[in-house]
């Protein structure tokens, strides 16, 4: 980094690419995991989704104290890496008892496995979000380090969407007959079972783990090699019962943790239902993968676009406008019948392009309000804020999670069901349209009036400056 702030390509291009594998994992736990554990381990729905909310609340504990300690416990290798090198074996063996579970698990085994995973995810990402917004104090750069970590999420969630368009058509050529060839082979030892390539998900959620083995040790080895810290700055040590009495205080906090909290609820209401109603509504279970590859592809051509109207009306604005046309897109899938694969394509790939602005703007935004934390209490709590955020985020995903499957338990949906009524339907159809739309509608209203703009953050960042220049030129207490 130069001194006026500026990043240069590489240091972007390292740091983010850890976003990637973490991609990988993130967005099948919540879209493939649960027909997995209840429509083929034939686990209760109400039952899978109570063990994920429930798993989630260990991160209650594990993300502020975490953010704490690796906010004010400096090593010789910095604050953040060692977290991150510490929770990259973790985070992998949870993900492999997950996806790759053994025969006759049971709820048991979901939730000792899920909340140890939980655990290495924290460890990961949580100071990989402090390191990156500690990058570069200024407010546009800042964008560009979490567009560049998202454009890897986007890139790695694309993979996650051709791995099972891969899986499904090596299934299918198995099916026909073609067992020959050294990639089938390879794809049989792989994810095979006695030599058998069998249909549902435990193949594809296969597929991405071992995707996740391969390109997460090797994106976290470049950036904790190549890549340094920003050295600490806190000036006084802070408990966290004082940290949160601050944040309690932060207008701009409060109100992006609610916009954030409500917004990813609606995001994991609508993606626990997406393979169910892609599966039993429209029927077109067939075509998921190919749907997942245009909505994640899609997703990454549109972040340039959500950073320049980031910049031209503000971040907050933008992701309002994202969160309005993304609004638009589900409610046109109301109408669609069962067949119905292009105008559903267009619909999925329009909600597409927006997602890549929820997954970088509130981020970006939040390492602007750890600026006006700073220019308030002269102290740096990045772990703190983003700890909190993710901690939000988290519950969030939880709480859509277990709100979507509770409610399609309680319509008497049955995942393994091959037929339903048309009551069930219906009611799936409602969930997965009218739910998020709701939450979306709710997120906009408290995003539009966000007072923390780019013209009141480089004041703040300014005067930040002003101050510590000053601290400089006074003598030092002995």
């Amino acid at each position: 980094m130069s001194q006026s702030g500026i990043l240069k390509r590489s240091t972007l291009l390292i740091h983010g690419s850890i976003g990637m594998p973490l991609a990988v994992i993130g967005y099948p736990l919540v879209v493939y995991l649960p027909p997995f554990y209840a429509g083929e381990l034939g686990i209760n729905m109400g039952l899978v989704a109570l063990v994920l909310v429930l798993a989630r609340f260990s991160d209650v504990i594990t993300d502020p104290l975490i953010g704490t300690i690796s906010d004010r416990k400096p090593t010789r290798f910095g604050r953040r890496k060692p977290w991150i090198f510490f929770g990259t074996p973790l985070v992998i063996l949870g993900t492999v008892m997950l996806f790759m579970p053994p025969d006759g698990v049971g709820v048991g085994h979901l939730l000792l496995w899920t909340v140890l995973m939980y655990l290495g995810w924290t460890m990961v990402t949580l100071p990989y979000g402090a390191w990156g917004a500690e990058l570069s104090p200024v407010y546009h750069q800042r964008s560009r380090v979490t567009a560049s970590r998202e454009g890897y999420v986007l890139i790695g969630l694309f993979l996650a969407a051709l791995a099972p368009a891969i899986v499904q058509a090596m299934i299918a050529r198995f099916a026909e007959g073609h067992t020959d060839g050294f990639f089938m082979q390879f794809i049989i030892w792989l994810l095979g079972t006695d030599g058998e390539l069998s249909m549902g998900y435990g193949p594809i959620l296969g597929g991405m783990a071992w995707l996740f083995i391969v390109t997460l040790p090797i994106t976290v080895f470049l950036a904790l090699t190549f890549v340094r810290e920003a050295p600490p700055k806190t000036v006084e040590k802070t408990d966290w019962r004082k940290g949160l009495k601050v944040l309690k205080y932060n207008a701009p906090f409060k109100r992006m943790m609610l916009m954030l909290l409500i917004v990813v609820t609606g995001e994991s209401f609508r993606n626990a239902l997406s393979v169910f109603f892609m599966q039993h509504v429209l029927q077109i279970q067939a075509y998921i993968g190919l749907m997942y590859l245009i909505y994640f592809g899609i997703g990454i051509l549109g972040i340039p676009f959500w950073l320049i109207l980031g910049k031209k009306i503000g971040k907050h604005k933008a992701f309002c406008v994202a969160v309005g046309v993304s609004s638009v897109s589900i409610l046109g899938m109301f109408a669609l019948q069962a067949g119905q694969v292009v105008p559903f394509a267009i619909m999925f790939a329009l909600k597409g392009f927006c997602f890549a602005a929820f997954q970088f703007l509130p981020l970006a935004m939040l390492a602007d309000i750890v600026d006006l934390d700073t220019a308030r209490s002269k102290e740096h709590r990045t772990g703190l804020f983003f700890a909190m955020s993710g901690m939000a985020q988290k519950l969030a995903m939880a709480l859509g999670l277990g709100l979507s499957l509770g409610l399609l338990w309680l319509v008497g949906f049955d995942a393994q069901a091959s037929v339903h009524d048309d009551g069930q339907l219906m009611a799936l159809r409602v969930l997965y349209i009218l739910g998020p739309v709701a939450l979306y509608l709710l997120a906009f209203a408290i995003a539009w009036k966000y007072p923390l703009t780019s013209e009141r953050h480089d004041k703040i960042h300014r005067w930040i400056m002003r101050r510590n220049a000053r601290l400089q030129l006074e003598p030092q207490q002995p």
